[in-house]
């Protein structure tokens, strides 16, 4: 097997070339305060539907309801946006979503019966923006066949990162000191912001399909794409079940206020590896590089099956933080080498919804495991989630190259 070895000039120099294409930087910057709404969306559904009913089943009902309406709905969406071009759809689906959130505000406010509610929580989550995977598809458009792709992934995963960061505590800080309306009102603001800024920026935006292009879906059913999907499905997992994993370990101590700091620590030394990864430029084919670094992360969550004390669990769980952003970007290169621009869009889509769809499994199995075990059974499932996302990607290497026009 090759060495995975790289080459680096200076910390930033890779992130800068990308940032100097030609209008790289504007769209870049410009989708920023979206990045943060879509990051507040879904916990601010949670905050005002829990303000208006006083029940944290009605929210996660509303908000679940939300989550698989976004996932299947999404790709859609990005069908529409392959189809007829950025410019053109993005604005729509954003008056859309506001429109969806303003009747979900509405119904909370009147305290409508809860079908009400989980309605219009189906048609925010269906109609929300997936602002990452078209500014994913303009950098592809942008850097298609140069090195500095690799980092301009990267520093989308990054940035995605950060904004999953502060998105959820701005949202608690927002509904918490004011009220839950004031929270979703500037979560859809900051989406509407970022996102309007984006679409009218025509000249580095992805030209629509041809006319004639066939734009079905069964154009991304094959191997290979459907390997990295169920990848990222089994990412989801993991991240579901460590979600659960971590909070059900705090609060079994007795310490319920380390869930949030142990779980920090994975995505902070996620940020700093997902840097230094994106600022090399590897030698070793993507391919291999995917291999290695979910090899990586299941020898990484082994430690989560034996430790026992806070400090131990923390050390443990930075391990793991080491690869998840390289993954991230990974995950995106490959879907972007493999698949025909026409559906780019509609591919990136799909693994966002993969992901998405992972994270709901994972919680739904490690918290029925939890209640039954211990958090140390959670960590179990999280390590069986990447040995299947392992050998999936295998399956990725294997495949080859062989869809893209």
């Amino acid at each position: 097997m090759p060495a995975l070895t790289g080459r680096i000039s200076t910390p930033t120099s890779n992130y800068a070339a990308a940032l100097r294409t030609p209008g790289a930087w504007k769209f870049y910057l410009a989708a920023a305060p979206a990045r943060i709404g879509i990051a507040m969306t879904s916990l601010g559904v949670v905050w005002l539907v829990h303000g208006s009913t006083g029940s944290y089943a009605a929210a996660g009902s509303v908000t679940g309801g939300f989550a698989v309406a976004e996932a299947l709905a999404g790709p859609q969406v990005a069908r529409l946006i392959d189809r007829y071009g950025q410019t053109r759809m993005l604005p729509i689906t954003l008056l859309v979503h506001a429109a969806a959130v303003a009747l979900l505000i509405g119904l909370t406010v009147t305290h409508a019966p809860l079908c009400s509610l989980m309605t219009a929580g189906v048609l925010a989550g269906g109609s929300l923006p997936q602002v990452g995977a078209q500014v994913a598809a303009r950098w592809s458009h942008a850097l298609r066949g140069t090195s500095l792709l690799t980092s301009a992934f990267a520093l989308e995963s990054l940035s995605v990162g950060i904004a999953f960061m502060v998105g959820p505590a701005l949202i608690g800080i927002v509904s918490s000191t004011t009220n839950p309306v004031t929270g979703s009102v500037l979560a859809t603001s900051l989406l509407l912001a970022g996102g309007f800024s984006v679409a009218a920026q025509r000249r580095t935006a992805p030209p629509p399909a041809a006319p004639h292009t066939r734009m079905s879906s069964k154009r991304l059913l094959y191997k290979g794409f459907l390997a990295l999907a169920a990848t990222n499905i089994g990412i989801g997992i993991f991240f579901g079940s460590m979600q659960v994993s971590v909070t059900a370990y705090a609060v079994g101590r007795g310490t319920p206020e380390l869930a949030g700091p142990l779980y920090g620590i994975s995505s902070l030394v996620g940020l700093v590896a997902g840097f230094v990864y994106g600022a090399r430029r590897w030698r070793t084919a993507a391919r291999t590089q995917f291999v290695l670094a979910l090899t990586g992360l299941t020898l990484s969550t082994v430690p989560l099956l034996a430790v026992e004390t806070p400090l131990a669990v923390g050390i443990a769980l930075a391990l793991p933080g080491l690869v998840i952003a390289p993954i991230q970007t990974l995950s995106a290169v490959l879907a972007e080498s493999e698949v025909e621009s026409a559906v780019l869009t509609q591919a990136f889509t799909w693994l966002n919804s993969g992901s998405a769809a992972g994270i709901a499994l994972g919680a739904a199995f490690a918290g029925r495991v939890v209640d039954a075990h211990n958090a140390h059974y959670g960590f179990a499932l999280a390590l069986l989630a990447t040995l299947g996302a392992t050998a999936m990607a295998v399956v990725v290497r294997l495949s080859g190259s062989g869809q893209r026009d």
